[in-house]
């Protein structure tokens, strides 16, 4: 059994220096075709999604019902229409009296700006987030609000906390900010979610895994079965602690222990302070649970899937998903294909090798 794990170690080693090598001869080409040519920023996209409910309704509608009862309907929606409207003015009316122009501004139809979140475990879609982000204060306001769906099972504490830190622009501007979770926010995915004024989920989705891991086997004893020396040099005591090729020490796992406590610490604390209902010893013990157990828990405000949750707003609000597109040459495009699949073989052949720290 150990010879046939010494064998699947080696093989799997063998297998990443190829895919690796490809991969940066791949990359030399692109990076040569790609020199001289002017990097592109991306674009904002905005869909109204009011008008795509609409659209949806009447597709449904124009199959469905006869002339008459089409007919009916677009009288009372004509009718809705006029009293929504009315109740509107009637509002502005009683916010406007005596007030400045600066307030008078602001007799408009609420806003909610609606950005998608799907996170890997390094957080990489934080490059859209931010610009998504950032556009959407330039006009957002107290009055409005941002709605995230976040999905994210956790990943890199660095990665995830520059994620949390996108979000509290959103609440440190006053806006009101909800996130809706309909699968899972665990781990870095919950660190971000903790940050909203409410967080909604759907009654399966999961929530928690409020800790932090990391794991790494050793090769040493294989490199020393086959007479191959490893020498790591350092300055700084704890500059490495354990490693994948040399020999680890007690003092190396007690320090690199004591780090994940801290970084364990460190979360709770985030918690804590922006879920201040939550009881966080009972809690942050890298346990997941469900909506309908989450809510009991005070991990999460509401039980409700992102899709009614939009529904349920669009007669009151204006509704308006904003996504960034990037936009690349063919050569940017072929060089993240290189490294995509650089990245999926790495992960799946050497899954939990990095020594990096984890929230997930």
């Amino acid at each position: 059994m150990v010879e046939f794990l010494s064998d699947y170690g080696l093989f799997l080693l063998k297998a990443v220096t190829v895919v690796a090598a490809f991969a940066v001869i791949v990359g030399t080409v692109v990076a040569a075709g790609a020199r001289g040519v002017r990097e592109e920023r991306g674009h904002i996209e905005v869909l109204h999604l009011n008008e795509r409910f609409d659209q949806l309704a009447a597709a449904l509608k124009d199959v469905v019902l006869d002339a008459a009862a089409i007919k009916q309907d677009l009288k009372q929606q004509k009718k809705a229409e006029k009293d929504a409207h009315k109740a509107s003015r009637k509002a502005q009316k009683k916010r406007r009296g005596g007030v400045d122009a600066e307030h008078r501004a602001e007799d408009r139809r609420r806003r909610l700006y609606v950005i998608d979140f799907d996170g890997d475990i390094k957080a990489s879609a934080v490059r859209q987030l931010r610009e998504e982000i950032s556009a959407v204060l330039t006009l957002a306001t107290a009055m409005d609000e941002v709605v995230v769906k976040l999905e994210s099972g956790g990943g890199m504490v660095h990665s995830y906390g520059l994620a949390a830190s996108q979000l509290q622009r959103i609440r440190n501007r006053g806006v009101p900010l909800t996130v809706c979770v309909d699968k899972v926010a665990a781990s870095g995915g919950y660190m971000m979610a903790c940050i909203a004024n409410k967080i909604i989920a759907a009654p399966f989705a999961m929530l928690g895994s409020i800790g932090v891991v990391a794991q790494l086997p050793n090769f040493n004893r294989l490199l020393k079965k086959h007479d191959v020396d490893f020498e790591m040099l350092t300055a700084g005591e704890y500059k490495r602690t354990l490693t994948l090729f040399g020999e680890n020490t007690d003092k190396g796992r007690e320090k690199f222990v004591e780090e994940l406590e801290q970084t364990h610490e460190l979360f709770k604390v985030f918690v804590q302070e922006h879920r201040p209902q939550v009881d966080i010893d009972r809690i942050a013990t890298g346990e997941v649970w469900f909506g309908t157990q989450a809510i009991g828990k005070k991990l999460v405000d509401e039980i409700n899937t992102s899709d009614q949750y939009l529904m349920d707003q669009r007669d009151s609000a204006d509704l308006y998903e904003v996504r960034y597109v990037a936009k690349r040459s063919v050569q940017e495009r072929l060089g993240l294909a290189a490294e995509g699949a650089l990245s999926r073989t790495i992960e799946r052949a050497l899954a939990g090798l990095q020594q990096s720290r984890f929230f997930t």
